[in-house]
């Protein structure tokens, strides 16, 4: 109890100490003293095995009925899943599908079918256990499941490509789960979102205009009016239609006036004007999921996610959401209400030390709640959360004044002070780190690494403003500066040992990791870089040519990076991010280099890794190349996805110090043996023996 009491006085201290503005700047040193001490103080978590690190172990989705009936939940089950049905009202659970590829649940309006999305295929199966429809997804057509149709008991709405000689158009499909289909739209524009009367009529969508999205209202006769027209960056997603011709959505259109910068939920009134409902109350994150009142679609619930994470009730809903709040404090709660004021609401439970979260039926008229879905089957080998380390939002001044957001994780029983430091990079950059569970982070932190999340300029999840500050300037520049900064105001502040600083990250990430080590070789001395674009020019012109997102049927992406000034059909751009690629200046790389990357990567082309590599090596820099055959961007097997974590600590281990790496199994040696393309000296007694 006393270890317990002095972790959660570390805890409050260290979120006195980095909350902004809270904290004099001339008592910063004393009071990180004294956070350092009582860490210190911690006992030791003890090294856990690879695999425990490895998320999506138990359930891949749950789902409440829209009656509060039933909890309906996709559990791993070795190679696939099986779909359970629970009852809430107490009693076992029952199998409903023993197996299937399926990765999302959906109810059906009327709470008596589920649709079950499959990555090729989208099928029905009633609660009693009968099949329904299964048809194909992608293909020619590019089916898609848009969402559940609200004005039907039981249908889905879906997405479809027509072609028309050498153009194409596209169609909106209602489908029921028998099968049966009705056209609803046919349209020249992708469109990317609708929303239906309670007659089933289209009334609203949303559609890519060729460079740029808009909001239509759909007249009677099947016409459009125009009512939002959408800048690069913004987005919005219908909700609901109300009947009294108002809609409800959440997005941030109009974040080029500084009120609506963050994304939020929305009315747009019958006579199109646009009103908050609801936003942040803190001012500094998106809106990240809004809870829908399952009979009225009157929102119920907002949560915000990109700093500390936090759950809102909106309307008659916030003494609930704020008692179940109460109930789980300092987590990141989440919820799902059912249609009847006596249905259960089904809440989860996430935190950073948490790989698996906790569900709960919680009663809204008595205020209590049980757990549920906690057999040893679905919670076996997640670790405890004594072993973890906490996630801490964090905030620091860049040189240029801007604020700069991320996270920080202090292993338990380590001083920070003399502890390796991670700069740990997020991909995208379109993307950003949130307050939950991370592998990787959770993994370093485990083996005494202290972990530096930046959600860099740049980053989403702090409104549309916060993403365009990096002014393009993604190579050897300011976005970098914010990563740089951020590593050595916490070296200033007492955290890290200056001489054991490493820095990894995946896709841009690792693009970063290329950067630290080549232009900030004195503060990096050790880089992991998975899947990194070596030329952000030429990976981005690759991208909208040929790689994965170049044939998107919205073909936003190449207007995205226009708006970042990151579009590399211009030739300026091409030549300011090629001159401040790791590509070209490849001389200046030294430091020790491990790259992992997919073989058949269409997000960042394999050859693009291998010409750099192969440029490292050619000039006798420290470098090894590990590739998955056949695999993707990210690896997605458990032997890949082992692999990734135990080279990653060889190398760190090897230059920045730490535990020594648990051994590779045999069939994770096979693994490596087999796909290390190029070993440094610190894998080559894991590499094939070159054939005499």
């Amino acid at each position: 109890m006393t270890k317990f009491r002095e972790l959660c006085g570390t805890l409050a201290l260290l979120a006195l100490l980095f909350a902004p503005g809270q904290v004099p700047a001339a008592d910063a040193t004393v009071e990180i003293r004294s956070a350092i001490a009582a860490q210190r103080a911690l006992p030791r978590a003890p090294q856990l095995p690879r695999t425990a690190f490895l998320e999506g172990r138990g359930l891949a989705a749950v789902q409440l009925s829209p009656t509060g009936d039933y909890v309906a939940y996709l559990r791993e089950q070795g190679e696939s899943r099986s779909l359970f049905l629970l009852p809430t009202a107490g009693g076992k659970p029952r199998v409903l599908v023993a197996r299937t590829e399926a990765e999302q649940l959906f109810w059906s309006h009327d709470g008596r079918w589920l649709f079950l999305r499959a990555p090729k295929s989208l099928a029905s199966v009633s609660v009693d256990g009968r099949a329904g429809v299964r048809v194909p997804m992608g293909g020619a057509e590019r089916r898609r499941a848009m969402k559940i149709d609200p004005s039907q008991p039981a249908a889905v709405l879906l997405r479809e490509r027509v072609s028309a000689g050498k153009s194409e158009r596209w169609r909106i499909v209602r489908m029921d789960v028998r099968g049966k289909r009705g056209v609803l739209r046919e349209d020249p524009r992708w469109v990317h979102d609708v929303a239906l009367d309670a007659r089933g009529r289209i009334v609203a969508l949303a559609r890519f205009e060729g460079d740029h999205d808009a909001l239509h209202r759909v007249l009677p006769d099947g016409s459009l009016r125009e009512v939002l027209r959408l800048a690069p960056m913004e987005r919005l997603n219908l909700l609901a239609a109300m009947p009294d011709g108002s809609l409800l959505l959440e997005g941030n259109p109009g974040s080029e006036v500084p009120a609506n910068n963050f994304r939020r939920v929305l009315r747009l009134t019958p006579g199109d004007t646009l009103q908050t409902l609801h936003e942040d109350p803190r001012h500094e994150a998106d809106l990240d999921e809004v809870v829908l009142d399952p009979r009225t679609a009157q929102p119920l619930a907002a949560s915000y996610r990109s700093t500390v994470a936090a759950t809102y009730g909106i309307g008659a809903a916030a003494p609930i959401v704020a008692a179940i709040e109460r109930r789980f404090p300092g987590r990141d709660i989440a919820v799902q209400a059912g249609s009847a004021a006596s249905s259960p609401w089904l809440v989860s439970e996430r935190a950073s030390t948490l790989r698996d979260p906790r569900w709960h039926l919680f009663d809204p008229r008595s205020g209590k709640h049980r757990r549920i879905l906690d057999e040893a089957a679905i919670t076996a080998h997640s670790p405890q959360e004594s072993q973890l380390a906490r996630k801490l939002a964090v905030s620091y001044l860049a040189s240029d004044g801007l604020r700069v957001h991320g996270f920080l994780l202090l292993p338990p029983g380590v001083d920070p002070a003399r502890a390796p430091l991670i700069a740990h990079v997020h991909g995208g950059p379109i993307n950003h780190f949130r307050p939950g569970f991370d592998g990787v982070a959770q993994f370093l932190a485990n083996r005494g690494y202290v972990v530096f999340q930046s959600n860099f300029r740049g980053s989403t999840g702090h409104g549309r403003a916060y993403t365009f500050a990096s002014n393009g300037d993604y190579g050897n520049g300011r976005v970098q500066r914010d990563i740089v900064e951020g590593v050595r105001w916490l070296l200033a502040q007492g955290i890290g040992d200056k001489d054991r600083v490493g820095i990894v990250g995946h896709s841009f990430g690792g693009y970063s990791a290329l950067l630290g080590l080549t232009f900030q070789p004195e503060l990096f001395k050790v880089g992991v870089a998975g899947a990194p674009p070596a030329d952000l020019g030429w990976g981005m012109r690759w991208l909208v040519a040929a790689g994965e997102q170049g044939d998107l049927p919205d073909r936003s992406l190449k207007h995205t990076l226009a708006a970042l000034s990151l579009d590399a059909t211009d030739p300026a751009t091409y030549a300011r991010l090629h001159a401040q690629s790791p590509q070209v200046n490849a001389s200046m790389m030294q430091r020790p280099l491990l790259i992992m990357a997919g073989g058949a990567d269409r997000t960042v082309a394999i050859r693009e890794v291998t010409h750099y590599v192969a440029a490292l090596k050619a000039q006798g820099s420290p470098v090894t190349l590990l590739v998955e055959p056949g695999g993707g961007h990210s690896p997605a097997a458990p032997i890949p996805r082992e692999a990734y974590l135990f080279a990653m600590e060889t190398m760190l281990q090897r230059h920045l110090g730490g535990p020594v790496p648990e051994p590779a199994g045999p069939r994770l040696r096979d693994y490596l043996r087999e796909n290390l393309r190029a070993a440094g000296p610190e894998f080559r007694a894991l590499a094939r023996k070159p054939a005499r």
